[in-house]
């Protein structure tokens, strides 16, 4: 009863840690970019929005990189001594956007220093990326049967970003602060500070090292039984279901990163800042949804498996597309509402299932080894999603835009169908399936002999 005490202590203060992991990472990975993009404009005398992407465009390119030497130092080092000092050179970075200013309010791109800003916002962009592979490192190293709705609950943190950060921050912004976002970043500093202090206090990298075993069990995990084996990047991509995973949720992180990426420019073609704020409102409806969609995905995951859950998934980020794509001049409200929805789905469900079906795939142990080479790949078309939408919007070619972007959510369902008969890793340990008690119990009078 006392190990299970300790081990719930230790699980919300993961939660809690999670989802502001998330948090802190949605906001600097992409939505962010909706904040900047609202104050410093063109028409101003501000930088341009392909100015202002550079960096991160950039960025995004370099964390193809670091995704497998973040993944790396994980496995060599353990998660909280690279997070830490990852951190304090982003908070560093956010700092640099503030002291960068460039403001329409304070008389554009003559206020400003760009090359302040790009340096800042590369660094903001490559180091806000360990967060959210730190925290799914922990979900999947403290939880298996479990896994689905203890991310779901971490993953709530990126739409509650957008609810906060991008939506509320926005108006907050325009209205309380004349345009003026440089406390925003003050105040993610602070933030990203205090995370350091709390993590290196309160956090062990795996249950084992606090005396306890995923999900609080009183045994071992039954589905680990054979030697962990630590996979190389030629391992990883001889194997077909390596390729089924950077195909699937490659294809559906570029929707969302073109999506959230692009959509402050895309309404704003539509009718200026006006519209833009007006499009907000139903952002923060879509985000607050977005919050409960997390854990329904995760749900969804433990309940019926992460390759069905994702095929639902991937059906639903046509949503948004879709909105965004028959949006009329001066916006319509109605089309605002289903995109707000759609953007629920999407900011609730990409975050919670990606980990979530590469665990499926490889299990626990493996997670990371895998996890680093396929995440690294699926950055690639990732890396240019946003810009590519932002190029060709401006250049009044959304339709193209979005047409593309339908394509490439059918090729990533089509890839997550292509695994329906796969069976989960740690299968033993998930209690899915008819035969799941069966399996249990010769797993257990295996493991006592």
């Amino acid at each position: 009863m006392a190990k299970n005490g300790k081990f719930l202590g230790r699980a919300i203060l993961l939660c809690v840690l999670g989802v502001i992991f998330m948090f802190v990472y949605s906001g600097l990975q992409s939505d962010q970019i909706n904040i900047i993009q609202a104050f410093v404009t063109p028409d101003n005398g501000g930088w341009t929005p392909a100015q202002t992407q550079l960096p991160m465009t950039v960025g995004n390119f370099v964390c193809i990189i670091l995704t497998f030497v973040y993944g790396s130092l994980f496995i060599k080092f353990g998660v909280k001594k690279p997070l830490i000092i990852v951190l304090i050179i982003t908070a560093i970075g956010t700092l640099g956007i503030a002291a960068a200013n460039g403001l329409d309010c304070n008389g554009g791109a003559a206020s400003g220093n760009y090359a302040i800003y790009a340096v800042s916002m590369f660094i903001v962009r490559c180091g806000c990326m360990i967060l959210q592979m730190a925290g799914f490192q922990l979900v999947a190293n403290w939880f298996i049967r479990y896994r689905g709705m203890i991310m779901g609950i971490v993953t709530m943190g990126s739409p509650l970003f957008s609810v906060i950060g991008t939506a509320v921050m926005t108006n907050f912004i325009a209205k309380s602060l004349g345009g003026d976002y440089r406390p925003f970043y003050i105040l993610i500093a602070v933030i990203i500070v205090i995370i350091c202090i709390v993590v290196a206090i309160g956090i062990k990298d795996t249950p084992e090292e606090a005396g306890l075993f995923p999900d609080g069990a009183d045994h071992k995990p039954l589905s680990e039984a054979n030697d962990e084996v630590k996979l190389t990047v030629g391992d990883v991509l001889k194997q077909k279901k390596a390729w089924q995973l950077i195909i699937s949720f490659g294809a559906f992180q570029f929707t969302i990163a073109a999506c959230m990426g692009s959509m402050a420019v895309r309404y704003m073609a539509l009718g200026g800042l006006e519209v833009w704020l007006k499009a907000v409102t139903f952002l923060a409806i879509g985000a607050i949804l977005g919050i409960p969609m997390s854990f329904v995905f995760g749900f969804l995951d433990d309940k019926f498996g992460s390759v069905k859950a994702s095929i639902i998934l991937g059906l639903t980020e046509l949503i948004p597309v879709l909105a965004l794509m028959f949006q009329p001049m001066g916006g319509s409200v109605p089309l605002m509402v289903v995109w707000g929805f759609g953007v629920a789905c999407m900011t609730g469900g990409v975050p919670t299932l990606h980990p979530c079906i590469t665990s499926f795939a490889y299990g626990r142990r493996e997670y990371q080894s895998a996890n680093r080479i396929i995440m690294a790949i699926q950055l690639i078309p990732y890396s240019f999603a946003a810009m590519m939408m932002i190029t060709l919007i401006s250049q009044g070619k959304s339709n193209l835009a979005f047409g593309i972007l339908i394509v490439v959510i059918i090729i990533g369902i089509v890839a997550t169908a292509s695994m329906l008969k796969m069976k989960d890793a740690n299968y033993l340990d998930r209690g899915l399936g008819k035969d799941a008690n069966k399996g249990i119990e010769e797993a257990k009078a295996a493991q006592a002999e």
